[in-house]
């Protein structure tokens, strides 16, 4: 009979060609009807899991060959996703928002590669094929409409909401949290529907929030039976046959060091000096491998779980109580079972020996961590001092060796990152009452440096002795994050010695050591560490980058990590055969790949079940603090805000949009926000004052804004700005008005107009100016047409101008409103092509992605301005006006108008210019700068003046000097005759 095995083997074949089933059926000589009926279900069995692809033409083969990638998708709440390749050595994969495929957070997909970045750049694809699906449970929110609801997913990578038809409410109502079973998953622009199988409560009842977490990671909450049954059934004392072949050290002075609050005591220590002066650390883990046996339900269970998670009210934990608290945990005074790793380490702290070996303790005291730092402080206190006067002597020799272990590790170059860590204090109804720090002390130095001691020598040990294992690994950081660290550091004048991934984790400690203690410590070190990659389990031991360790596994947690508990089987049974034989050394390998995967995957959903806790509870703490200011340190910079960091560790955004007192942009690079008008700096390690703004329990975050920070100056809007042109009449403007004629007008220190019938006004604030082909808001019709000296810089709507004036070249559609965006839209001039961005309040017109632009900027009103296709330009710039202007279409080095208290309206000419258009003071500009490679500068205006055109449509230019000779204008205390022209 034909095994999987053959099939993939025989696709994999580099001289393999995608056949059909008929001619598999010929290759592989299959004769009988049961071997071909048992042959066809294997390969549908394949296609289904995605090992194999059928194509169009019902030929086999693998995805591969195939231009298909296999892997877990790992999608974003924006929609967008990435395809995480089951190859390891390929890079990630882009899917676009539109070619998911209806394929959600986690599934195992297959991606068609649609675009190669160049030079082995980034690779973006498609769904082609969802092949195994990881969520058939939701957890949600349960929102109802009159015959049919919604659920709102918590997890909000799962993009679409779950559609409830009426008779599957199941007796939810709106409000509810509920998890629901998927009946069909999304297809197209259709919804997954389901139905409702567990209500876990009101949104707001107690407790509820936490259990919504854990369902949502599908972390278990209680044991099974059968599981319950087999630790029931271990004992709870030592029996005199668990002693055989074990190492008695009862007799040694072995205590342990944990928190307050722990309760599965795993580890345990001594420490002696020989007399040849060397140390003896002797590190004693609880044999839990000898209560849980292979294959048994509680292995079985505790695989499945992986690890035990800590979550801020509540433990759920990887073994049953009756053994992680029990018979497990070294609780003092009463004899355990243990792995211990006992080595002799010389004046250097240089492993010289080391035993690996079963034992039996009885651990003398249940040390704390605050109780070993207050009595290897300088002044202990009496009564502690009293108490643990016969192990004072152990700890001063445990802090002394641990000084050398750590100093050792410093020299070869471990990356030791000292970040504070926090915990949440909550009340018996689990509301959050205060954040504290965790204290990394001297007694939590001593149990990480002799951990990491047993975790290395047990690791080398039992590589050397060629046996099935699993190690801790950390690879090498992606050559391109690391770059673009060392890129940021450059930014506070910081280096690293080496290139790209060839780094030596040795230089990151020594600049970590270089900014201790500098106001740049926390952020450089908070890139350094997201520029690295993240640790994991492997069947091969490739070495820790982090501590600069060639082999490194975990060793010293059996209680609460399954990769620590499959290590302590595998040392149980080289120490009692000495030698593995053949078919168990193969079928352990054939496992350790598959522990590590698992192992891994679940050690990640635990930290992120933690972590939304924090989150949660946080959020929680910060309700009733909604207005409260504190000082923080910037943590975080990105395109939509700044994240800040308080002193009790909460962590909250300062969106973009609430940064009121200017116009900022996000550079990648330096990492920071640059104000446009102010140039003020926002970068990571920055010190502010913050103010809670905003606190939603329902997604967990926290909103501050600015303190102190000052508003932007009103603006004017374009629309209202035009709008005044369009309410002034030949009178001129009314004090603090514009005005406006029926070809062009002003206000200012008095109207003027130089249409027919305007006449100077009274003295105003400021003015506005309309120009058109068509008829004006006045009596009169203007002559001058409202192109400006260069086509290419027609920039002037219809409804931009004034009421019936229409530029020559006016845009496609307007869309330009007061405070509001305009969309992208392209518009071509004579042949050159761009397209118009908007911002808020900020009507601006960019050009083509290669060009190196700046968008219009508008002080206290609006500007417009069109930029061209080449090199680098800036468009128009206002101040408490409008201006709109352009600039030409090649390399010129040109500026568009500039408008003071009025509106500049002018344009730029063709390549090679280096001139400078129209400038308005009071008053209003039309006009255009000179040919090709003349260096001229248009009209300037006072009150009204009209410029003359200089450009290349001579005709036009003309048609606007009719109205440029009028010398209009109304003074303050003397009115001035009107010139009529």
């Amino acid at each position: 009979m034909i095994q999987r095995e053959q099939i993939l083997d025989y696709m994999h074949d580099t001289d393999y060609k995608p056949m059909t089933y008929q001619e598999l059926e010929k290759q592989f000589q299959i004769t009988s009807a049961q071997d071909f009926k048992s042959f066809l279900k294997l390969l549908n069995e394949l296609e289904n899991e995605g090992h194999i692809v059928r194509s169009r033409t019902e030929r086999y083969g693998i995805p591969e060959r195939m231009n298909l990638l296999r892997g877990r998708l790992q999608a974003h709440a924006k929609g967008f996703g990435f395809l995480i390749p089951e190859d390891r050595d390929h890079p990630d994969v882009y899917i676009h928002a539109n070619d998911m495929g209806g394929a959600m957070n986690g599934d195992t997909i297959l991606v068609r590669i649609t675009t190669r970045g160049a030079a082995g750049g980034k690779l973006e694809g498609e769904v082609a094929k969802v092949v195994t699906r990881a969520n058939t449970q939701i957890v949600g929110l349960f929102q109802m409409n009159e015959g049919y609801a919604f659920v709102l997913p918590d997890d909000k990578r799962i993009g679409r909401d779950i559609f409830i038809p009426k008779e599957a409410f199941h007796g939810a109502m709106d409000g509810h949290k509920v998890v629901v079973n998927i009946l069909s998953y999304p297809e197209g622009r259709a919804a997954a529907e389901g139905e409702v199988i567990e209500i876990l409560g009101h949104k707001n009842d107690p407790g509820v929030d936490i259990i919504s977490i854990i369902r949502k990671h599908r972390l278990p909450e209680s044991f099974p039976d059968e599981v319950l049954e087999e630790a029931t059934s271990v004992p709870e004392v030592i029996a005199e046959s668990d002693l055989v072949g074990r190492r008695d050290l009862r007799g040694k002075r072995i205590v342990t060091i944990d928190g307050e609050d722990a309760k599965d005591l795993d580890d345990a220590v001594n420490v002696e000096r020989l007399d040849n002066g060397n140390y003896v650390l002797g590190v004693h883990i609880a044999d839990v491998s000898y209560y849980v046996r292979e294959g048994s339900p509680l292995d079985r269970e505790a695989y499945n779980r992986g690890c035990s998670v800590y979550l801020v009210d509540r433990v759920i934990p990887m073994l049953p109580h009756r053994l992680s608290n029990g018979i497990c945990s070294l609780n003092p005074q009463v004899d355990r079972l243990t792995m211990s790793c006992e080595m002799e380490f010389d004046e250097h702290a240089k492993v010289v020996r080391h035993d690996v070996f079963t034992s039996v303790i009885k651990t003398s005291e249940r040390m704390t961590y605050t109780n070993v730092r207050k009595l290897l402080s300088d002044e202990p206190e009496a009564e502690l001092l009293e108490r643990y006067a016969y192990l004072m002597d152990d700890f001063r020799l445990m802090q002394e060796l641990a000084g050398k272990l750590r100093n050792r590790r410093m020299k070869r170059g471990a990356i030791d990152f000292d970040f504070e860590e926090s915990k949440i204090l909550v009340d018996a109804s689990g509301k959050p009452t205060d954040i504290v720090k965790r204290e990394r002390s001297v007694a939590e130095q001593i149990i990480e440096e002799f951990m990491l001691a047993a975790n290395e020598t047990v690791a080398e040990h039992f590589h050397w002795l060629k046996v099935p294992f699993l190690y801790r690994i950390h690879e090498d950081p992606d050559n391109e994050k690391l770059q673009h660290f060392m890129e940021f550091i450059t930014n506070f004048g910081y280096a690293v010695r080496g290139r790209g991934n060839t780094v030596h984790p040795q230089a990151l400690q020594s600049l970590l050591n270089e900014i201790k203690g500098t106001k740049e410590e926390r952020v450089i070190s908070t890139v350094m560490l997201r520029s690295m990659k993240q640790a994991k389990y492997d069947a091969m031991s490739t070495g820790h980058f982090g501590l600069a360790a060639e082999f490194y596994s975990h060793f010293t947690s059996p209680i609460r990590r399954y990769p620590d508990l499959i290590i302590h089987r595998v040392i149980r049974e080289v120490l009692e055969q000495g030698d593995m034989q053949a078919k168990r050394h193969e079928y352990l390998s054939s496992r350790m790949e598959d522990i590590a995967k698992q192992s891994s995957e679940r050690e990640r959903v635990a930290v992120d079940a933690e972590r939304e806790t924090e989150a949660l509870k946080k959020a929680e703490f910060m309700m009733d603090k909604v207005g409260e200011e504190f000082e923080g340190m910037i943590s975080s910079v990105t395109s939509f805000g700044i994240f800040v960091e308080l002193d009790n560790t909460v962590e909250g955004l300062i969106r973009l949009s609430d940064m009121h007192d200017d116009y900022y942009h996000y550079h990648e690079a330096q990492l920071a926000l640059i104000g446009e008008r102010t140039s003020k700096v926002y970068r990571l390690g920055d010190e502010v004052k913050v103010r809670v703004a905003r606190v939603s329990t329902e997604e967990h975050t926290i909103d501050f804004e600015m303190v102190d920070m000052q508003p932007r100056q009103k603006k004017i809007g374009l629309i209202d700005a035009l709008k005044a042109v369009r309410r002034g009449d030949k009178r001129g403007g009314r004090r603090g008005e514009a005005g406006s004629g029926a070809g062009s007008g002003a206000g200012g220190r008095g109207g003027a107009g130089a249409a027919k019938g305007a006449r100077g006004g009274k003295r105003g604030k400021g003015g506005a100016v309309a120009s058109g082909s068509g008829k004006g808001s006045g009596k009169g019709k203007a002559k001058a047409d409202s192109s400006f000296s260069s086509a290419r810089a027609n920039a002037v709507d219809a409804r931009a101008a004034s009421e019936g004036a229409t530029s020559s070249a006016s845009l496609r559609r307007s869309g330009v409103q007061d405070g509001a965006s305009v969309g992208d839209e392209g518009i071509t001039n004579d042949g050159w092509s761009s397209s118009k961005r908007g911002a808020k309040a900020l009507a601006g017109l960019a050009g083509d992605r290669s060009s190196r632009k700046r968008k219009s900027k508008g002080k206290s009103g609006a500007a417009a301005g069109l930029e061209s296709v080449a090199f680098g330009k800036r468009s128009g710039k206002g101040s408490l006006g409008v201006t709109l202007g352009g600039t030409s279409a090649a390399s010129g080095r040109k500026r568009g108008s500039k408008g003071i208290n009025g509106i500049s309206l002018s344009g730029e000419g063709p390549a090679g210019e280096s001139g400078r258009s129209s400038k308005g003071l009071p008053g209003a500009d039309i006009g255009g700068s000179g040919e090709a490679g003349s260096r001229k500068r248009a009209s300037k205006g006072s009150t009204v003046a009209v410029g003359k055109g200089t450009g290349v449509d001579a005709a036009k230019a003309r048609a606007l000097d009719a109205a440029a000779k009028g010398d209009g204008g109304g003074q303050p205390r003397k009115r001035r005759k009107q010139t009529k022209k």
